[in-house]
This record gives C-alpha cells, structure tokens and sequence, in this order.
C-alpha cells in the first residue's frame, strides 16, 4: 500500500464562496532546505487554483543549513509580497513563532502549519468551506476523525502514515490524557494545521502560557474557554520527507506536565 496515495498532489475540485478575505500563512521552520520548496510550490499552486488572496510568512529560526537562502530564492520567484521571510537569532520555540509570525500578518485569517510536509495544503480549502459554511472561528484539521465536525460533504477519514507503532501510541495517549482531563471539544489537541480568524488568534496567544509543544493543545483549551467556535476537518498526517522529528522525551513529559497545569488554571 501507498502511505502517499491519500495526499495525492490533486486539488479537490468543488469551489470556495467567493470572498474579500485573506489568508496568512505562518511556516515556522529549523532546517527545513529540502522540504521548503515542495511546501511552497504546493501551497501557491492551492491559493492560485482557487483565486484567493494570499501571503506565506517563514519564520525561521537561525537554520544552519542554509534554510533561509532557499527561502530567499522562493522570493525571488514568487514574489516578496507572497513570501515574506522574517528569521530570528535562533531557535526560540514554535510558540514564539507564531507570535512572532502574527505581526507581519496582512490577512483577515491565519493558517498555521509544519514546513516539513506532514500537513498537505489540498486540506486548506476543505477549511476554508468549513469555516465559510458555519461562519466558525477557528477550523483545525484532526487525524482521529472519520467525518469533519460540523458536517462538511467529501471530507474522509483522518490517519497517519510513517509512524511507528510507539509513536502512534504517544500520540493517542496524549490526546486520551488531555481529552479526559481537560475535555476541549476536540479530538487531536496535539496537531498543528489550523486555520484561525487573525483577531482570535492573537486573543488566544495573548492569554497562552506555554511556548514548546504544549502550545497547541493550549490554544485549543483556551479556545474553549473563551466561548470561541471550532470546527474539524479530518486530514492525512504523513511523517516529514525529510530530516528528523524535533519531537524528544523533554517534549513528552513537558506535555504532561502541561496538560495538569491546564486542568488546575483554565
């Protein structure tokens, strides 16, 4: 069996409402040279296809191997107003990140995703109908569904694909720990493909403690809390094409340690 046949280059083909919107895309990226130009090229040839208004802003974090140099090349060929590269001095957390992302952000919504192409782009319209069909907040992509929530036609099942079984079972885990400790109304609080309104992502991040892993299944708790509508769209997580996962067990029990403090402040 193909792990790649699910996130096939295809585009879905039924079309977005017509809007005024822009969309705002934040790649955070640590050595990322190979996998940038394919993300780039998948996500131009997404908004292209579909006329929208777009911007990728990639913060990247000092890369020593030569990650802004590929991203100034894609400058160069798509244009300085589609692809904004806004580097830090070094490697400073995905928190932060987006953070730092935000304030160069020209769009009315933000997406935020891996550089790495575990998240493919073909999802983003599946978003934008979502969030378009129930006028929602927030849209996050979830691998632990088999239908989006609310109801979306053509959405399929979510999965992973390249991981290994303890893996799989790390990431379960910490979905059951913080869904039966925290119950946020989400089914993947440890996924990173999410398409926000701008104004209530920088409501939520303002209010958001954590700054490493934790961040995103922060962000969905205080989501929550605050009384802000999301919705889920099933996606193909596929292990990144190349390099190695930046996830370690410092992550792991930084998470756990994360899911307790949730539970006694929020």
């Amino acid at each position: 069996m193909n792990p790649y046949a699910s996130v096939s280059i295809d585009m879905p083909q039924s079309p977005i409402i017509a809007s005024n919107h822009k969309y705002s895309v934040i790649l955070p990226t640590y050595n990322e040279r190979k996998n940038l130009p394919i993300i780039i090229w998948l996500l131009t040839r997404t908004f292209r296809e579909h006329a929208m208004d777009w911007e990728i802003i990639i913060v990247d974090d000092a890369s020593p191997d030569g990650t802004q140099e590929v991203a100034k090349q894609l400058q160069r060929v798509y244009g300085e107003d589609h692809i904004i590269l806004k580097p830090r001095a070094g490697k400073l957390g995905l928190g932060t990140a987006y953070m730092h992302g935000l304030n160069f952000c020209s769009g009315d919504f933000v997406i935020i995703m891996d550089a790495d192409f575990s998240h493919h782009p073909k999802f983003i319209p599946q978003f934008i109908r979502l969030q378009q069909a129930h006028n929602l907040d927030i849209v996050t992509g979830t691998r632990y569904r088999s239908g989006a929530r609310p109801y979306l036609p053509g959405a399929e099942s979510g999965g992973v694909h390249g991981w290994d079984l303890k893996r799989k079972l790390i990431s379960r885990g910490a979905n059951f720990l913080a869904d039966t400790v925290l119950s946020p109304g989400v089914s993947d609080l440890t996924g990173s493909f999410r398409l926000y309104r701008v104004h209530v992502l920088k409501h939520i991040i303002s209010v958001t403690v954590s700054r490493g892993y934790v961040f995103q299944m922060e962000m969905m708790v205080r989501a929550k809390a605050m009384g802000y509508t999301v919705g889920e769209v099933p996606i193909t997580f596929v292990d990144r094409l190349f390099g190695e996962s930046k996830l370690g067990s410092d992550e792991i029990v930084s998470y756990a340690k994360g899911v307790w403090a949730l539970f006694t402040t929020v």
